[in-house]
């Protein structure tokens, strides 16, 4: 079993930056996807960077490219979620996932909730304009 405890989220106002952190405890595959998602009220939950732990290759959703950076420290269990220039858009609950198992490629890293299996509580981002 994983646990993925979330932090670092906080009130911003537009243009401002956060990062988020997850540690995760308990065994995760060295080569398992793992990603940052977040949700909003009313809102389904939508991935918004994945990494696959074994080389660090990465994909993003539109809405945050080139503003969002998900990286990786391996030895010490814990994803990072580096978020600039943020948005009131992005105001929402930010959890981090894992899935159960490894992949022997990065083709298959999605940002489809529904491929993973571990999740944290989440970390509140509010951005105000």
């Amino acid at each position: 079993q994983v646990q993925l405890v979330e932090t670092g989220g906080g009130s911003v106002q537009a243009g401002g930056s956060l990062r988020l952190s997850c540690v995760a405890s308990g065994y995760v595959y060295s080569r398992a996807y793992m990603g940052w998602f977040r949700q909003a009220p009313g809102k389904e939950r939508e991935g918004v960077a994945g990494i696959w732990r074994r080389d660090g290759f990465t994909i993003y959703a539109e809405s945050v490219k080139g503003r969002f950076t998900i990286s990786q420290d391996t030895a010490k269990n814990t994803l990072f979620l580096q978020m600039d220039n943020l948005k009131p858009d992005d105001t929402a609950m930010y959890y981090c996932a894992a899935t159960d198992g490894g992949f022997e490629e990065s083709a298959k890293l999605s940002l489809s909730p529904a491929r993973y299996h571990f999740w944290g509580r989440g970390t509140q981002v509010s951005v105000s304009s």
